[in-house]
């Protein structure tokens, strides 16, 4: 979908990445289309979800014709409720390992991280969790891609400026607009990818009905 091409080849297996990007720039769409993509080749993909329910995101992935009864005994699809703290610190924080090792998952997403993050009011305590919770998962033999909301004073950081340092790849999707502000264009960057070769480039995309197409060989107006 030319992501690969701007990440030399794709995602390092086993490491982490996450997407930055402010509302309606398509995170959960890059994080649905990347379950898809380890189901289409056989893998067990873990999805946690903070934010959407369970039915609205099987509703999102039956609209593009996903055939998920082929895949259920291989995706396990978790919304968990951020508002209520001990069970969400839990289950992200002890339950998840035994459940990557027990349904043998290759793939795991938590979508929105920011939201997991935000349980935490004191940011020295969010510090040492999300270290914490990554180092964990660095022993998990899986790749895990996390979502972030941008920072309201950073369009380019995350919400607490944490799991872009904390993470292997770091992909920021933002909004272009046209010098006459008649058009909206969504646009990626490759912000950050350790031990590879990766494209610096501003690249634009689109979300179709049944993919989401990068054009790495465009370049923005």
């Amino acid at each position: 979908m030319g992501l690969d091409e701007m990440l030399s080849g794709g995602l390092i297996e086993q490491s982490i990445c996450s997407i930055i990007g402010a509302h309606g720039t398509g995170k959960t769409m890059f994080a649905l289309q990347f379950a898809y993509e380890g189901l289409s080749r056989g893998e067990s993909v873990i999805y946690i979800s903070l934010d959407e329910r369970e039915e609205l995101l099987r509703a999102t992935m039956a609209q593009k014709e996903w055939d998920l009864e082929v895949f259920d005994e291989r995706f396990s699809l978790l919304r968990l409720d951020p508002t209520d703290f001990n069970l969400a610190i839990s289950s992200i924080k002890s339950e998840l390992p035994a459940l990557i090792k027990g349904v043998g998952a290759s793939r795991v997403i938590i979508d929105p991280i920011s939201l997991f993050e935000g349980l935490f009011l004191d940011e020295p305590v969010r510090r040492q969790e999300m270290f914490r919770f990554i180092e964990v998962m660095r022993d998990e033999a899986c790749t895990l891609l996390l979502t972030s909301e941008t920072n309201i004073g950073n369009p380019e950081g995350s919400r607490y400026g944490l799991v872009e340092c904390l993470a292997d790849t770091v992909i920021l999707l933002r909004y272009i607009r046209s010098r006459e502000l008649t058009e909206v264009h969504l646009a990626l960057e490759v912000v950050k990818m350790r031990r590879s070769a990766h494209s610096r480039e501003i690249k634009p995309f689109e979300i179709h009905a049944d993919e989401i197409v990068v054009y790495s060989g465009a370049n923005l107006f």
